[in-house]
């Protein structure tokens, strides 16, 4: 008879705790309608002890609204992130909670948060870009992917983001995982131009973007492909992993990446790359001249052999090479840059040898001669400087060195009209 007592007064126990906590829930509700978010989510944690034990569409109550209470504390730009995050959460445990019990009650309006949300994270971390603050818009745009990840290029970019705030200890992971994904990135980009706007805006295919012309909202369609971005992703990855003193882990990281993408060229420019950070100049050259089999007009790679001739000490071919990243791609600034310095070594030992000349009629007329010969120098540089100030106006130390140049050939005329350019 007594034990009777016991389990009554244990039924009275639980009854009286949930009808605690449906009072709890409704007071948070209703400071959420006054406006008081804080006061909601203070009622809601005194009642967090009980919620595991309530029924599901209580639990699921509990959670809708305490995700309501944290998205309007991020509406009002209270530590937006952080309760961006927060409301989340508690919507995902609904959409959790709803699903197991079979009843969707919550499920479609918390849904509907998580897009908002995401939104949100994304329009923020591209505003903390914009401002340099890139360590925290890497973060946001890693929880935009915590929250959808099917939507892999958050990933992405918040690793190339972290490795822009050069936090490599959070770029790391981002980017082995992006590996685990084998992520590409690759596909093809619809655009056209708003005609009120006048901006580019992006389209999910084709179709959709046909029709905006042809409605009239939108002009001047463009199909782009959007190339692969593994060969970036591994590149990063090996040079952290390089930094941290992890080589051989780099290099068996690409390595396996090129053996499971084995017609990705980009990994061949990322695996060369590893080898010149390395200082082995075969293993790079071999694996370039691989690439170049693959992709013979590849401007960067062939830009590349001439920097490791120049480095060799091989100026004949360090020309050639800049030369032909020229012919290929025309505008390319840093070739015209580096065949103007490759040119400019050559004053050096002129100098040198002038320096050492006494006062001797012999010495003068020889002097005479080092003194043209420099000036043929300085002549050679010119059409090359003046491509590169041409395309990069402003790089001081091109129009720098042009300045130099017109100095030390008394062109006083070209030195005025450059300096008058700002």
């Amino acid at each position: 008879m007594k034990s009777k007592y016991v389990i009554l007064a244990s039924a009275l126990l639980i009854s009286a705790a949930t009808f605690a906590q449906k009072d709890q829930i409704k007071s948070a509700e209703k400071a959420l309608k006054s406006g008081d978010a804080q006061g909601a989510i203070a009622i809601l944690k005194d009642a967090e002890n009980l919620v595991t034990n309530a029924k599901d569409v209580e639990q699921a109550q509990y959670y809708f609204v305490k995700g309501n209470a944290y998205l309007d504390l991020a509406n009002k730009k209270v530590e937006e992130s952080k309760n961006l995050t927060a409301a989340a959460e508690s919507y995902k445990t609904l959409i959790d909670v709803e699903k197991t019990s079979g009843k969707q009650k919550y499920s479609t309006q918390a849904a509907a948060s998580i897009t908002e949300i995401k939104g949100k994270l994304i329009n923020s971390a591209i505003a903390d870009s914009q401002a340099n603050k890139h360590k925290e818009s890497a973060q946001k745009l890693y929880d935009a992917y915590q929250l959808d990840k099917n939507d892999t290029i958050n990933l992405y970019y918040a690793a190339s983001t972290a490795v822009n705030a050069q936090d490599y200890d959070t770029a790391l992971p981002m980017y082995e995982e992006l590996k685990k994904l084998n992520y590409s990135g690759k596909g093809t980009q619809y655009t056209a131009v708003n005609k009120i706007s006048g901006s580019e805006d992006g389209f999910s295919n084709a179709k959709d973007r046909d029709l905006a012309v042809k409605l009239g909202t939108h002009e001047k369609p463009k199909t782009e492909a959007i190339p692969s971005k593994r060969g970036e992703i591994y590149k990063n990855l090996a040079l952290i992993l390089v930094q941290k003193g992890k080589t051989e882990e780099a290099k068996k990281a690409i390595a396996d990446a090129r053996k499971t993408n084995p017609d990705d060229t980009s990994l061949i420019l990322t695996e060369a790359n590893l080898y010149l950070e390395t200082k082995d100049f075969e293993t790079y050259k071999k694996l370039v001249n691989e690439a170049l089999e693959k992709d013979p007009n590849n401007a960067d790679l062939i830009f590349n052999l001439g920097v490791i001739s120049a480095g060799a000490k091989n100026t004949a071919d360090a020309e050639k090479y800049y030369a032909k990243a020229i012919e290929i791609k025309p505008d390319y600034v840093n070739a015209y840059i580096n065949i103007a310095a490759l040119k400019l070594e050559a004053e050096k030992p002129i100098i040198d040898e002038m320096n050492k000349l006494g006062t001797s009629a012999k010495d003068m007329k020889r002097y005479d001669v080092l003194k043209a010969q420099r000036e043929s120098v300085f002549k050679s540089v010119i059409p090359y400087l003046k491509k590169a100030n041409e395309l990069d106006p402003q790089n001081d130390d091109v129009k720098k060195t042009l300045l130099g140049v017109y100095s030390a050939l008394e062109m006083t005329a070209e030195a005025k009209a450059l300096k008058a350019k700002g």
